[in-house]
């Protein structure tokens, strides 16, 4: 445990202030910079009606009036006016939450604010609310620290040729040849981007009054759905002892806000 989580521990379990609320993430990549974000944005919500689109069309998505639609959303009104402390210009993005009727265990936050869950991640591993909040927290922190943004800035970069490199991070005056395309869906975080995720997550869902202790036990379902049969979901979100232990480590810095939220309500 870090000498700043045993601090706020410590001023937990007496009752006292904490010395600074919430987990230190620093601050984003500024390679992603590079790609501009208002592109793409405009390129995840035309990916995501596309989906909602074909969803429709087979009669898998989730009407508004579905109990699973009405729950999701409202963990989702709890946990996005808190967005702002890692993305400030998340406070304008056009939010939308649906859900899609499949076996697939999956979910997913587009750049700009475009959530999807899939039924077989509520159904398959009987997520609690609390449970349910973890993996929107942690899809929700991907948009919020633009990590797709950044993957697509570093393969661009690998593209061009290191030689560009300097002129584009000093000049930038060849931000705008980046190509915009391929499927925002499909795309793969590194390990650095799925532990700022959860601990982001984490936050988000303490804030919004969801115990973070449920991060663990979201991740031991996982393990063990894994266990019997390949997930999805696991494809791009590697799981873990490593993970549930890391999970563990910022509990003390996010607890004092759960406490807090609860008190409130």
């Amino acid at each position: 445990m870090t000498l700043r989580g045993l601090i706020a521990l410590a001023a937990f379990a007496l009752g006292l202030p904490a010395l600074a609320e919430g987990v230190n993430v620093g601050k984003p990549s500024s390679v992603r910079n590079l790609v501009p974000a208002g592109a793409i944005e405009q390129q995840a919500a035309q990916q995501y009606e596309q989906l909602k689109r074909q969803a429709s069309a087979k009669g898998a998505l989730g009407p508004g009036d579905h109990p699973q639609v009405l729950r999701l959303r409202a963990i989702a009104a709890r946990m996005i006016p808190f967005v702002d402390r890692f993305n400030p210009r998340a406070r304008t993005w056009r939010w939308e939450v649906n859900l899609i009727g499949s076996k697939q265990i999956n979910a997913f936050c587009m750049p700009g604010g475009k959530i999807a869950f899939y039924s077989g991640i509520l159904d398959t591993l009987k997520l609690t609310d609390d449970e349910a909040a973890m993996v929107m927290g942690h899809e929700i922190a991907h948009a919020l620290r633009e990590h797709a943004r950044e993957r697509m800035a570093k393969s661009q970069i690998t593209q061009f040729g290191a030689h560009l490199l300097g002129e584009l991070v000093g000049g930038g005056r060849y931000a705008g040849a980046f190509q915009m395309g391929g499927n925002l869906l499909s795309l793969k975080f590194s390990r650095d981007d799925e532990s700022e995720a959860d601990v982001v997550g984490l936050e988000l869902a303490a804030r919004a009054g969801y115990d973070p202790r449920a991060g663990v036990s979201l991740w031991q379902k996982m393990a063990a759905a894994n266990s019997r049969a390949p997930l999805e979901f696991l494809s791009t979100h590697p799981a873990g002892d490593h993970r549930i232990k890391e999970i563990e480590k910022h509990l003390p810095e996010v607890m004092p806000l759960y406490e807090k939220a609860r008190r409130a309500n």
